[in-house]
């Protein structure tokens, strides 16, 4: 199939020629027709599937159908849970929107928000968001969605593990009840079936691959090693391997942190990213790693997500996620785009139920491997890692700009606490 027999416009199949795209792929194949048709989508994708260009090519589409010249209300609205994947969002829109009439901007915290608001009331088209800045310059009645036509919830299973739940039903009645919604999500698990029952109509579900697999171009290893020797033992792999381009990922930011500072003293050039560091040293981390100045990138979960880095050859889980399915969501930034990729995990014994729960999750048994010189220790105890040295996306705010929206907390107690945007 070829992205004409999709019924694209001439303007977006000039766009995508000229980003070297053919073939659409198969989530592209399954979402663009109904999202033409104007039907409500749920999707299920994993990263690196295209699935961003699975929602935005046909919103454009139909928004480009009716352009409105002379007064610009927001009529599509992207949300997005971080704001990497935000710019990421954006950048698509710009570059498949090239040869349209059409105005795009995109909305995040973290940087001064002047700017954006200037660029809001001038009148756009398309709106892609963090929730914590969208409902701020909301409030502030520098943002309409009164007249927003399709919405998008892009990873819509990391707006949950966020706790972003609230932010969404908030942005959800300011807009109008008749509008087109596309739902994508890496999971279809019982929460985001029931979210998509609260937004979506007669849905059509469509899915890229099997949910919770990881992708067949990843060759996945374990490697048994005791606690203490880990950052020994990354070094080595790096090292000796010469591997030029490698994401790590830590469980805390702290984490982040203290291993890329051993890197450094190491000899191997790195740098860290995630919530504590600002918009400016995140974006010039990443830039650095994909130009090649940086060897390793060394992230938290919520930092990494939406990343979009072409033919990432290696992934290291530094310490294994206690969620399985972030487990899918890490080693999926490689092996992208039909390309092969490896994801190695360095497995301690507090880690084992980890692992297990990952290797249930994906049906799959991993090879294990023992280096000589950083073996496991045989008298650690295989209790798990205690939840206060788990992921750190879900401590508590401390930003005191952000107590208005604390002040229901006690109501709330049981709903995880959401990790500002602005912070992650």
């Amino acid at each position: 199939m070829s992205f004409q027999s999709l019924g694209l416009s001439d303007a977006l199949l000039k766009a995508i020629s000229k980003k070297g795209y053919t073939t659409p792929s198969p989530i592209q194949e399954k979402a663009i027709p109904p999202v033409l048709e104007g039907k409500d989508v749920l999707a299920s994708a994993q990263t690196g599937t295209g699935k961003t260009a699975g929602f935005t090519l046909p919103l454009l589409h139909l928004l480009s159908e009716n352009p409105k010249a002379k007064y610009r209300p927001i009529r599509a609205l992207i949300l997005t849970p971080t704001r990497e994947l935000a710019a990421q969002v954006y950048a698509n829109v710009r570059e498949y929107s090239e040869f349209l009439n059409l105005r795009s901007a995109v909305i995040f915290g973290g940087v001064n928000q002047k700017p954006q608001a200037a660029t809001l009331r001038q009148g756009i088209d398309v709106l892609v968001a963090t929730p914590g800045r969208l409902l701020d310059l909301q409030n502030q009645g520098i943002v309409s969605l009164k007249r927003v036509e399709i919405f998008v919830l892009d990873e819509a299973d990391r707006m949950l593990d966020m706790g972003f739940l609230r932010d969404i039903e908030r942005v959800i009645k300011s807009m109008p009840e008749k509008r087109q919604n596309l739902m994508f999500s890496a999971t279809f698990s019982k929460d985001i079936k029931k979210l998509a029952h609260g937004i979506l109509n007669h849905p059509v579900q469509v899915e890229a691959t099997p949910e919770n697999t990881t992708v067949d171009a990843i060759t996945q290893k374990v490697y048994r090693v005791a606690k203490g020797l880990k950052t020994g033992l990354i070094i080595k792999l790096i090292s000796e391997g010469n591997w030029k381009q490698v994401l790590v990922f830590t469980r805390t930011k702290h984490g982040a942190n203290r291993l890329t500072e051993k890197m450094m003293k190491s000899g191997i050039t790195a740098a860290a990213i995630h919530g504590n560091k600002s918009q400016g040293a995140r974006t010039k981390a990443l830039s650095g790693f994909k130009s090649g100045r940086v060897r390793v990138l060394v992230a938290t979960d919520i930092a990494a997500r939406g990343l979009d880095i072409p033919l990432l050859p290696h992934v290291i889980n530094f310490e294994l996620p206690n969620i399985s399915e972030d487990y899918v969501h890490r080693i999926g930034r490689t092996g992208r785009a039909g390309a092969s990729g490896e994801a190695l995990s360095l497995v301690s014994a507090d880690e084992t139920s980890f692992l297990r729960g990952i290797e249930k999750l994906i049906e799959m048994k991993l090879p294990v491997q023992i280096i000589e010189g950083f073996e496991p220790d045989p008298n650690a105890s295989t209790a798990p890692i205690k939840q206060g040295q788990g992921r750190q996306q879900r401590s508590p705010r401390n930003n005191s700009n952000n107590s208005n929206r604390n002040s229901n907390k006690k109501n709330n107690s049981r709903r995880p606490k959401r990790n500002s945007d602005r912070r992650n």
